[in-house]
């Protein structure tokens, strides 16, 4: 500390941030191009505005679909690695409290909640446990929906292939919603989105 400042420190290790932002690409590809592949054969009574998809007519989705899987698979399992050997998870996202995420929306809603960079709240805390779940879950889904006849025993724990097809649906609408959330603060919250770049800030100790 310098004059009563804290000095910028490391928050964001280098693996973490390159990760972060290669899954940011392969989920961003993923969903404009399942958008695509979801228009081809709608689940519900709607479509996704053609101009907000990605690939241009069906095989050319899946390819990016697939290309962007296989991505978000070896990357998302070499940040999962990382964040059990190394410890990040334990010391960023643990331990989960209910309680704590219900105080914390409580504490949103009067605009008073703690976004400081480096330390995670209780909110973010499930959250962040709950996409990574989410993405494995979509992954999965992914790959009954792909190969349910070579795969048919996780097609089967799916409940079958239209009901894998539903899960993964919501799987990738709970992706989505994190995503607006999270860009939301990221944006709006003063030193949150820099040291994804950077990896430094005042961080609290």
């Amino acid at each position: 500390m310098v004059g009563g400042v804290d000095q910028p420190r490391t928050i964001h290790p280098l693996f973490v941030r390159v990760t972060h932002w290669v899954n940011a690409f392969a989920i961003f590809v993923m969903v404009l191009s399942g958008w695509r592949i979801y228009n081809a054969s709608p689940l519900f009574g709607f479509e996704f505005p053609k101009d907000f998809t990605l690939g241009g007519w069906l095989a050319g989705a899946l390819a990016w679909h697939f290309a962007a899987m296989w991505l978000l698979a070896l990357n998302g399992l070499a940040y999962l690695a990382y964040g059990l050997v190394s410890g990040h998870f334990r010391k960023s996202f643990l331990p989960i409290s209910l309680r704590g995420a219900f105080d914390d929306v409580l504490l949103a809603m009067r605009g008073l909640l703690d976004h400081a960079p480096g330390r995670y709240n209780a909110v973010q805390r499930l959250f962040y446990i709950g996409v990574i779940l989410a993405v494995i879950v979509a992954v999965l889904s992914g790959l009954a929906i792909w190969k349910p006849v070579q795969l048919q025993a996780l097609t089967a724990v799916m409940g079958g292939f239209e009901t894998a097809r539903r899960v993964h649906f919501f799987a990738m609408a709970a992706i989505v919603a994190f995503l607006l959330v999270h860009i939301g603060l990221a944006v709006s919250v003063k030193g949150i989105l820099a040291p994804m770049f950077t990896g430094r800030a005042e961080a609290p100790r």
